[in-house]
């Protein structure tokens, strides 16, 4: 058996749960937030045979892609008298970040 693990963006996590299910495979569902965007993300655990992890990987592929986003950063602190003019940046968000690992022991009780 194997555990994947997919980090996903929260606006992919509905359609990546559905199309999942439409392959019969469950999944578990956890809310999880990124560090360094603060941004909302969605933490998905599959249990799956080896032989299903290329149809996760390629299910989590069609349904996680990668955007971009402007985003202001924070300013740091300034001094008195200091003016610090934050501006938007462009950042690449979506996609996922996915472990694929293997379970020694797997009991539904």
């Amino acid at each position: 058996m194997r555990l994947v693990i997919a980090v996903v963006q929260a606006e992919d996590a509905q359609r990546t749960v559905v199309a999942l299910t439409d392959k019969g495979i469950s999944s578990t569902r956890m809310s999880s937030s990124g560090g360094f965007l603060q941004q909302g993300n969605v933490t998905l655990l599959i249990g799956v045979d080896p032989s299903q992890v290329d149809t996760v990987l390629e299910v989590i592929r069609e349904n996680c892609k990668e955007r971009s986003r402007y985003l202001t950063p924070v300013p740091p602190l300034a001094e008195p008298g200091e003016m610090f003019l934050a501006y938007p940046v462009e950042v690449q968000v979506g996609g996922a970040t996915v472990w694929v690992v293997p379970v020694e022991s797997f009991e539904k009780i």
